[in-house]
């Protein structure tokens, strides 16, 4: 399922990556994470992207769903399920929608490493937040170096099982969270009205194949790596329901054969870090409600 970021309609698939990931959650205030704030207007109830990748139902009028480009989706989920160990560097570009319509721009870098089905490390950084995030089969620990806070929390074992706790429980999402999902039962909804192959491309220097998509509230592409390492390349998401089309885009560069040891997993606090709770999202909700 290809989703923005709307916690209350998430259930798997393609998420958008936050800039600000669950503060109540963290119980911590923003000045605590090191998060700058911005003021932007409301946004529209934020629609789901879920995408059928087996057989979506064509939608009534001109728009049309071709067969090659949800085989296209099928085929970059089985390969993506093929791989045990895994890095991945993105690029990532963010639009967010002022008060006043204005349109302000937020780029970031994520850094993933995995090694299936179980550990996992990523470094997430931009000009408004840097975070580290471990994962090594047993406890999930969530980490802002620039203030030293830290939160570990005991974790399932599996790293799809991490993420639908850590969404459920803490209202957090893992940055690039889809490179698990894509291609899922969890992301059979069926919601897709148009699918279109649009021709080749070079992302980088990687012959890719691109196809564009459109649901209800979003339009998005995606460019996949010909041949047979098919790997998302590329990914740009347009939000409909709000009349500025703002867009969040990620550029992929993939390492198959990445090198690592145990530690690579393992947190190990600095002299100078503050262990915190990572609170309930359910009961941070309640107390934000008195």
């Amino acid at each position: 399922m290809l989703s923005l970021q709307c916690r209350r309609h998430l259930k798997g698939g393609l998420s958008m990556t936050r800039i600000v990931y669950g503060l109540a959650a963290l119980g911590v205030t923003i000045a605590v994470i090191g998060v700058g704030t911005v003021l932007t207007r409301p946004s529209p109830a934020t629609p789901s992207m879920a995408v059928n990748w087996v057989a979506p139902a064509a939608a009534a009028g001109p728009a049309t769903v071709a067969p090659e480009a949800t085989r296209a989706l099928n085929g970059m989920g089985a390969y993506l399920r093929t791989l045990k160990a895994f890095e991945v560097h993105a690029v990532m570009s963010r639009e967010q929608v002022m008060l006043d319509g204005q349109k302000v721009q937020f780029d970031g870098t994520a850094d993933l490493l995995v090694d299936r089905p179980n550990r996992l490390r990523l470094e997430q950084k931009s000009d408004r937040a840097d975070r580290r995030f471990f994962y090594d089969g047993k406890s999930f620990t969530l980490f802002a170096p620039r203030t030293s806070y830290y939160a570990t929390v005991a974790a399932p074992p599996t790293i799809g099982q991490l993420a639908d706790t850590l969404e459920a429980r803490f209202a957090i999402q893992l940055p690039l969270v889809d490179l698990f999902r894509w291609g899922t039962p969890e992301g059979i909804d069926g919601n897709l009205t148009s699918a279109n192959y649009i021709g080749p491309a070079n992302i980088d220097g990687v012959t890719c194949e691109q196809y564009a998509f459109r649901q209800a509230g979003l339009d998005w592409q995606i460019w996949i790596q010909s041949g047979d390492y098919k790997l998302p390349r590329k990914v740009v998401i347009t939000t409909t329901t709000d009349e500025a089309r703002p867009q969040y885009s990620a550029v992929y560069t993939w390492n198959l054969a990445p090198a690592f040891d145990d530690e690579a997993f393992t947190f190990v606090p600095t002299k100078d870090a503050h262990k915190i709770i990572l609170a309930d999202a359910a009961q941070a909700a309640k107390a934000g409600t008195k």
